[in-house]
């Protein structure tokens, strides 16, 4: 069964180099021979590793399959237990991870290092969040109060975007003597150049210099900065000043290069940086093929597309579901719909997975450049291969329905994309484009459809009330409980709400008091404020 699983296959071989010192190689093994290793080494009587990775239900003790392991009279090493910690990291499974840094935590056998208690507080913070990582740190001793965990505890504030305490533990620590590599400086940088506080890189540049020494991700950091804005003199700069300090720039380096003479109308020399990228790929960093591949298609060159695809599939032995939705999205982009065709098709017949994603990257393309009828056709062939529509499916259905004036079937799969998750945010400019409709056509029945699909959401706005209340007044009619279920959701009347519904009270032959009460008393409320 495991040969006939690819997900499974990879797992085992994975878990295999981790936990099994005479796991075979795999880069010249069978990969049945391999899997049948694997397989036999995942008997737990063998491997505490395999056990520990055999849990996934969070209700289940990492720490109570370490003491029955114990009991049965087998040693427990840290170093084994590091190796399973760094497994369940990569694959995110921080819940049993923490559990076992907990254990290891508490074992006057074990010497922990500061890096241990670096990667104890990462889990913390995922697991528990922002404050208790803090406490965490506040919690070590002295000693292990250091650049490795500090540095964790900054990284931890850059992903949650707080730059006012990151900007408050980088002076603690400046204080402190810690800021001797580039690492808590490239921390900085990312954060500051995802929040678009470009001012403040060249300052962060120059304390880096003064204090520490730039590594290649600091330059692809501020070469990124400079893809921001496309500054393609400063990136030529940059890219001199590697060179001046030795510094070797691997692919992303020329991939951020590549980007940035793409953006500013420099074809050749994009084109260079694309040959001196591809010459940095390696098979161990198939991840840049990808970005090449993408590259190669904002550039138009389906040649090249092609001929980066082949050599991916004469270099490995299966392309993963992220490799075949960017080759997709690449031959979209040149509008090659027979080879977008042939490629998911590949992807169905190769692939075991049930991955939306690279459904709907298709299904979008057929609904902005092909017809609804191929659209359909490829939803349908999705229903019958056994994969669920998520809510984007079904919001793109309802975007090329809305598109052809086919409201129902547009409300229909709003309705569809809401029932999909406990939380649905609908895309705003769909909910406009679909009341602008119902609008023009003075669509009431849909009107009252879509204000139950918003309801059940809670996202309904006084604008979404707004549009309602005009459908109805194209329509000739009193919206029947429009006022009452604004009151009910706490919605304030505002002055298009009042002359909407006074219009529809006219058309009805109803009075207009209640808006003006509800006026009156808006007025006097704000003046007591």
């Amino acid at each position: 069964m495991l040969a006939r699983n690819p997900r499974a296959l990879s797992t085992a071989i994975a878990s295999a180099r981790l936990f099994s010192s005479a796991a075979p190689s795999t880069s010249a093994a069978d990969p049945q021979t391999v899997a049948a290793a694997s397989t036999a080494s995942c008997n737990g009587k063998h491997s505490l590793g395999r056990r520990l990775l055999r849990l996934v239900s969070p209700k289940k003790s990492a720490v109570r399959v370490i003491r029955e392991w114990a009991e049965e009279g087998n040693r427990v090493h840290k170093h084994q237990l590091s190796r399973v910690v760094k497994y369940l990291r990569l694959h995110q499974r921080y819940f049993h991870a923490l559990q076992i840094c907990e254990w290891m935590s508490i074992q006057p056998s074990f010497k922990l290092s500061q890096g241990d208690y670096a990667i104890h507080l990462d889990l913390f913070a995922k697991v528990h969040g922002l404050v208790s990582a803090e406490k965490f740190l506040e919690g070590l001793p002295e000693g292990m109060r250091g650049q490795s965990t500090c540095n964790a505890l900054l990284h931890t504030y850059v992903q949650n975007n707080t730059a006012s305490k990151a900007e408050a533990l980088m002076g603690k620590m400046s204080e402190r003597g810690l800021l001797y590599c580039a690492l808590p400086y490239n921390h900085m940088l990312k954060l500051y150049i995802s929040n678009g506080h470009l001012n403040k890189v060249p300052w962060i540049m120059q304390e880096l210099k003064k204090n520490a020494c730039p590594d290649v991700l600091t330059y692809n950091l501020w070469l990124g900065a400079c893809a921001k804005c496309d500054d393609v003199k400063g990136a030529e700069k940059i890219f001199l000043e590697m060179e001046e300090r030795d510094i070797n720039p691997d692919w992303l380096t020329y991939s951020t290069l590549a980007t940035i003479y793409i953006n500013g109308g420099s074809p050749k020399r994009a084109a260079t940086a694309l040959k001196e990228m591809e010459k940095r790929i390696t098979p161990e960093l198939r991840a840049g093929y990808c970005s090449l591949i993408s590259l190669h298609a904002k550039m138009k060159n389906i040649n090249e597309v092609n001929r980066l695809w082949g050599k991916m599939k004469s270099m490995f032995r299966k392309m993963s579901n992220v490799e075949y939705m960017c080759m997709l999205a690449s031959v979209m982009r040149l509008r090659e719909s027979e080879l977008a065709d042939n490629i998911y098709s590949e992807w169905e017949s190769e692939s075991g997975s049930r991955d939306t994603r690279i459904v709907n990257t298709l299904l979008g393309f057929y609904i902005r450049y092909e017809t609804m009828d191929k659209a359909e056709g490829l939803f349908e062939r999705m229903v019958n291969r056994g994969i669920n529509p998520c809510h984007y499916t079904w919001e793109l259905l309802a975007s090329g329905y809305l598109h052809k004036k086919r409201i129902d079937k547009a409300l229909d799969c709003l309705n569809k994309a809401q029932s999909c998750l406990k939380k649905w945010k609908p895309n705003d400019e769909l909910i406009r484009s679909v009341l602008n409709i119902l609008e023009e056509q003075g669509h009431v029945r849909g009107a009252d459809k879509l204000l139950t699909i918003l309801r059940n959401a809670g996202c309904v706005t006084m604008s979404t009330h707004n549009s309602v209340l005009r459908i109805y007044a194209k329509a000739g009619l009193m919206h029947p409980t429009t006022v009452e279920c604004m009151e009910k959701e706490n919605v304030q009347l505002d002055e298009e709400t009042c002359q909407s519904i006074n219009m529809t009270n006219k058309l009805s032959g109803g009075d207009e008091s209640h808006c003006a009460r509800n006026t009156e008393a808006e007025r006097k409320r704000s003046e007591g404020n």
